[in-house]
């Protein structure tokens, strides 16, 4: 499997990103961390492996990039408000930067779609929501689509308008929904084992209905608790099924 690592300094965030690209070709897979960790996690934790052979046969490329969460929501030494700003200067970041980074790997036309697990599903799907025009989709794992679970009972414009179940409701304007209602390739999954919480799935895509964005929500048994093994068999399937 072809295999390449990446870094610039990143002047939204102050600091020096790295990612990883696996692949040649096909619609553009971009993998967000589950909590604090890195652009390797996803390696790490054998996902990668599980979707080597659609990653060989061409049928996903995959980019890997960091968090920042460690930097903002779960960093418990941070003032709220700057939690927020650093959320905000990340989603520039994923904008401005790796979409950029990802078409000088791929082409203009070429789908990007992102994915994660946990509170990476959080930012997959928020990101995807917010610019359509950027993002064709996503593939979100076990998430919880309220910014406001991690944030202490802290609440500001920023957060509500990174919380897809808060904003998505009063999203009316005539440029971003007619994009999310063209979309092909929104799905919410979740599974129903241990630390699972799949009434937040389907919260988001109740929202979703109400507003005609098309998307699966695909709920899966309570033998997929939220843990890598769950990951690894939804990631693929959908690749294999569904890209």
């Amino acid at each position: 499997m072809h295999r390449e690592i990446h870094s610039w300094y990143s002047p939204r965030l102050n600091k020096n990103m790295e990612i990883v690209m696996y692949g040649h070709y096909g619609p553009a897979l971009l993998l967000l961390p589950t909590a604090a960790a890195d652009y390797l996690e996803y390696e790490r934790f054998l996902l990668i492996d599980a979707i080597a052979k659609y990653i060989d046969e061409g049928k996903v490329k995959v980019f890997s990039i960091n968090s920042i969460n460690s930097e903002s929501w779960l960093n418990n030494h941070m003032h709220p408000r700057h939690k927020s700003i650093r959320h905000q200067q990340f989603n520039a970041y994923v904008y401005e930067e790796v979409i950029p980074f990802i078409r000088s790997k791929t082409s203009e036309d070429t789908p990007i779609i992102t994915s994660g697990a946990s509170l990476g599903a959080l930012h997959s799907a928020n990101l995807y929501f917010r610019r359509p025009d950027l993002i064709a989709g996503t593939i979100a794992m076990s998430g919880s689509y309220n910014l406001s679970t991690y944030t202490k009972g802290y609440h500001d414009e920023d957060v509500y308008f990174n919380s897809p179940v808060q904003y998505l409701p009063s999203l009316n304007d005539d440029y971003y929904l007619p994009l999310l209602r063209q979309g092909k390739y929104t799905y919410i999954l979740t599974g129903s084992g241990d630390y699972e919480t799949p009434e937040a799935s389907r919260l988001l895509s109740q929202i979703l209905h109400a507003k005609g964005i098309p998307h699966k929500l695909d709920v899966w048994g309570y033998d997929m608790p939220h843990d890598w093994p769950t990951w690894r068999a939804m990631l693929p399937y959908y690749i294999a099924t569904h890209l």
